[in-house]
């Protein structure tokens, strides 16, 4: 496998030709990775507390949202959020405030069903070692969490791509 892109890729917005480098060189830090992953968990939260407060603010006679479809709601956004977005775009919405975008070791798109495996398999593997393998993140040299090795991925700047 290898670790580096020799095609063009575009930084604020110009094109760099001749850019044979090594892709981890474009890797997130790992706090910047915190932040994106602290906003996703916001937006999802948010979706049951706006919910709660409105249940708590409505008269009885007025209409009501139930605490279950808060939920509901709150459910189909995490699902969107960590699986059908990133699978479209290669970015959660935590990621895309951050700049952030999931690729192949080489730099290219991932492909859907690698974003699947990683972010399903994957996550749940990181979330069976208590977070480790999320934190791992942060002490590995090329930025990459045990997510990120199951599925052949690394975390990079979204402005910082290969262009095809």
């Amino acid at each position: 496998m290898t670790l580096t892109a020799s095609r063009p890729i575009e930084r604020s917005g110009q094109k760099v030709q001749n850019s044979e480098f090594p892709i981890y060189e474009l890797r997130a830090p790992f706090a910047l990775r915190c932040v994106a992953l602290f906003i996703d968990y916001m937006l999802v939260i948010a979706v049951p507390v706006l919910g709660l407060i409105l249940d708590l603010l409505t008269s009885t006679d007025g209409a009501k949202i139930s605490h279950s479809t808060a939920w509901l709601i709150a459910a189909l956004l995490a699902v969107s959020n960590t699986i059908i977005f990133p699978a479209v775009s290669g970015q959660t919405l935590g990621m895309m405030m951050c700049g952030l975008r999931i690729v192949r070791m080489d730099g290219s798109d991932a492909s859907i069903s690698r974003i699947v495996i990683r972010n399903t398999v994957g996550y749940l593997i990181t979330l069976l070692t208590g977070g480790l393998g999320f934190i791992l993140a942060a002490f590995t040299p090329k930025g990459r969490a045990l997510h990120d090795f199951i599925a052949s991925t690394i975390v990079v700047f979204g402005k910082k791509r290969v262009l095809k």
